[in-house]
């Protein structure tokens, strides 16, 4: 199936770009003729003109066909009518994994003047020129306020404290609930805002970076900008990894020279709190932060196992950075594991959501209408054809695995073979050079478990344990089957022949 790009058809269908080529799909030549001029491309030619007359041939008006919805109007036929199929665009068939994907950390831009005015009054010419521009969900700064027939369904709505579950692995002394009061005369929605918002921090990162200048690297002051979650009183803060990973050295865990990451408290937001790095793990992009405070607010954890679609979703966060710490957007639960790929060949399972999440959002919460926390912000499906789709952290996965960063600094419980591989090694270069499918081993790791067992550079592992593997996602998918200890077997092509090794897991630190 060819790649959907942004209006749902594939990127050969969207090499159509005159009229004349549209023949097929409009029933009829369009090769329209105005004032002399050919218009070869629709949507320039609504920009620039505002069509008033297409072609004598139409005879139409084009703002009428807009609304009698005329095949024969040239931006619909290009918009709406391109292709009569109904396959051309259905929900099955947008493939999230081929869309553009960006997590939501904010860096703080130069300011540039009326650029941001410019650009919306951009968007909104051309939304009603070309028509049909659907935005999903809605941002506010505050609260939102929701209209008679959802205040009725939320008035009167008694909502109890939740179980210690929540706190289980860590002590629970450090855990305070947050409790919403709700009455007749407050929505659900004010009442979180309220009583969760003071729970979500801001995270300022500064960091330095070379410059490449021709022929020398310049350093330059870099400052990005999250979210935070407050999870124990005495100043334990959930975020994501990709918030505070400029900050850090990938190997130590360590803050780079010149770097430092300060939390903003809402309730004191002209003091930084300096913040040291308790744990990070990649594969989930989560980090626990820590900062040297008492009493603070914490959030109230839900079960993420137990939420349906359909059901409330209220996003908390730093859209945009600090300047607009604290925003509310509203929305639902739009869809549960959903796997979503992010950097180095990942994927992870998150709730997908309509609340709006912008950059600045990633390590903000993502509430239920009672006040608890769902999810973690993490990521959105980011260009055009893709508004409304936001995703979060499971809260259950997030709890489980700040928890073991929290008390051993490193997740514990995962499998480890100890290698590198080389990710350029592909089914066409293997065909190429008459090798088989496989991971290529790039480095052993000293005294890791591939070392022990006898496993070296430019090895090809082909099977795990009797299972065909041709990549390193089929070798991780594999190896997470079992347990730290565990013995498996793997076949390796070495020197042009098959060998089998018996390797004993390691853990994973």
């Amino acid at each position: 199936m060819d790649e959907l790009n942004y209006n749902g058809f594939s990127n050969e269908e969207n090499e159509i770009k005159s009229f004349g080529e549209l023949n097929n799909t409009t029933g009829e030549n369009v090769d329209a003729n105005i004032n002399g001029d050919v218009v070869e491309n629709a949507a320039q030619y609504a920009a620039e003109n505002i069509i008033e007359n297409v072609d004598a041939d139409v005879g139409e008006n084009a703002a009428e066909g807009f609304g009698e919805n005329v095949i024969e109007n040239a931006a619909v036929g290009v918009a709406d009518k391109r292709v009569e199929n109904e396959k051309t665009y259905e929900g099955s068939f947008v493939d999230l994994k081929s869309a553009s994907y960006y997590s939501e950390s904010y860096t703080k831009p130069k300011k540039r003047k009326n650029s941001v005015l410019l650009q919306m009054i951009l968007v909104a010419v051309m939304s009603s020129i070309l028509g049909g521009s659907i935005v999903g969900g809605f941002f506010v700064f505050g609260v939102p306020a929701l209209s008679p027939s959802v205040q009725s369904i939320f008035r009167n709505t008694n909502v109890q404290n939740g179980s210690n579950d929540a706190t289980s692995g860590v002590d629970t002394d450090y855990y305070k609930k947050v409790v919403i009061e709700n009455n007749a005369d407050s929505s659900v929605v004010v009442a979180i805002a309220e009583k969760v918002g003071p729970s979500v921090v801001g995270i300022s990162v500064k960091s330095t970076t070379s410059i490449s200048d021709f022929w020398f690297f310049t350093p330059r002051d870099t400052e990005s900008q999250g979210s935070g979650i407050i999870i124990r009183s005495d100043g334990y803060i959930m975020t994501n990894y990709h918030v505070i990973e400029s900050a850090l050295n990938g190997r130590t865990n360590t803050l780079l020279p010149n770097a430092s990451i300060n939390v903003i408290l809402p309730s004191d937001p002209d003091t930084p709190h300096p913040a040291t790095v308790v744990g990070t793990d990649s594969k989930t992009d989560l980090a626990v932060l820590k900062i040297e405070a008492t009493n603070l607010p914490v959030i109230e954890f839900g079960d993420s196992d137990k939420i349906r679609v359909g059901e409330l979703a209220v996003a908390i966060g730093n859209p945009g950075g600090l300047e607009y710490m604290g925003s509310v957007t509203v929305g639902v639960i739009s869809g549960l594991n959903r796997t979503i790929p992010i950097t180095d060949g990942k994927e992870l399972k998150l709730i997908q959501t309509d609340a709006a999440i912008n950059p600045g959002n990633s390590g903000g919460a993502l509430v239920n209408a009672e006040g608890k926390l769902i999810g973690v912000n993490t990521a959105k499906i980011g260009g055009q054809g893709y508004e409304g789709l936001g995703f979060a952290i499971p809260v259950n996965k997030a709890k489980e695995i700040t928890d073991s960063l929290i008390q051993y600094k490193y997740v514990r419980g995962r499998p480890s073979l100890g290698i590198q591989i080389n990710s350029g090694y592909t089914k066409e270069i293997a065909d190429r050079y008459g090798l088989p499918e496989g991971v290529l081993v790039y480095n052993v790791e000293i005294f890791s478990a591939a070392y022990k067992a006898g496993i070296q550079k430019d090895d090809i592992i082909t099977e795990f344990n009797g299972v065909r593997v041709k990549n390193y996602d089929e070798l991780e998918e594999q190896k997470n089957k079992y347990k730290p200890g565990d013995k498996v077997k793997l076949k390796i092509h070495r020197d042009g022949k098959d060998i089998t090794v018996e390797v004993t897991l390691d853990e994973q630190k």
